[in-house]
């Protein structure tokens, strides 16, 4: 196989990867996946697996299916990959946003089942969130971190904040707030020098302030999944460091929803631990982009369907 244990870290997408179909092929060619699959149907209650992979693609794009149909992927990758190499076990797991979860489950300090209702209650609270406090997020290309950052502090108004959401690499930060502040951080960050400012096509302000009125229902939801250690480090999104004890994974899972998601140090911090191969496991290749820009010598290996597993051979 071309993956080394000792370098090599799984990565696990969030919102923004699905696409009609996910999953469907690997389910057809592996029974641990498909068994997966039938495992979220149940849990659900609903034909979950005809949404992923039949559409429609407004169904699946609704943020409470999108999260557990990622989550459920991912989850499905993993099993078929750990039945097919049972004593592989990757120096470390890192997720993006949602994909914090996944990377919990396959460490096991989170069973499939309790992870699949706590994602399926992270997108109803959020959807929640954006209807009782409707905002924006937007894209901001090629402008530095402490720039954007005061970009938004000037944007931000009583009552109207506006803040980093997602550092995805250099050159590509998403900020998230109440609408009037993101579209005067937009632009404050063109005057500022950003080659683009991208209006998101969200009314959900993920992790922003606006999360605030959902934050008591989310904590009590993570305190009742029954975290426990993982077996393997976790780079967690909020602090950015090796987490593994059940009490810090909650805390930093809790502290997500408002807080940034800090994906440029945790590359950083992997990279820095000698990792040279990611793996992400799931849906698309959207984390293997930001992490090539992050270290341009990182080797990356999708893992979503029969081919990617063939490839890795």
């Amino acid at each position: 196989m071309k993956l080394d244990s000792s370098n090599t870290a799984f990565v696990f997408p969030g919102q923004g990867s699905q696409a009609v179909g996910m999953g469907r092929d690997l389910a057809a060619a592996y029974k641990v996946a498909q068994e997966t699959f039938q495992e979220a149907d149940e849990l659900l209650h609903s034909p979950f697996t005809k949404w992923m992979w039949d559409g429609p693609e407004s169904e699946l794009n609704d943020t409470v299916n999108t999260q557990p149909a990622l989550f459920v992927h991912s989850l499905a990758s993993f099993r078929v990959f750990s039945h097919l190499h049972p004593d592989f076990e990757p120096a470390a797991l890192a997720g993006h946003s949602l994909g914090e979860l996944s990377a919990l489950a396959a460490s096991g300090a989170l069973s499939f089942a309790a992870g699949l209702q706590l994602v399926r209650k992270r997108g109803e609270l959020m959807k929640k969130a954006g209807e009782m406090n409707p905002g924006g997020m937007a894209a901001i290309l090629n402008l530095d971190m402490p720039a954007l950052e005061k970009v938004c502090a000037e944007a931000g108004r009583e009552g109207e904040t506006v803040q980093v959401a997602n550092d995805n690499c250099p050159g590509q930060v998403v900020i998230s707030g109440a609408k009037a502040a993101v579209e005067r951080a937009m632009s404050g960050a063109k005057a500022a020098g950003a080659k683009r400012a991208i209006p998101l096509a969200v009314s959900i302000a993920a992790h922003s302030q606006l999360m605030d009125s959902i934050q008591a229902e989310w904590n009590e939801a993570v305190e009742a999944a029954g975290i426990k250690d993982a077996s393997v480090q976790i780079i967690g999104n909020v602090v950015a460091q090796p987490l593994r004890l059940a009490a810090d994974l909650r805390a930093d899972i809790q502290a997500q929803m408002q807080s940034r998601v800090r994906w440029t140090e945790t590359i950083q911090l992997l990279v820095g631990q000698g990792i040279t191969s990611f793996v992400e496991v799931g849906t698309g290749n959207v984390l293997l982009g930001l992490i090539r820009r992050i270290h341009s010598s990182a080797i990356g290996f999708p893992l979503g369907n029969p081919a990617d597993f063939a490839a890795l051979e």
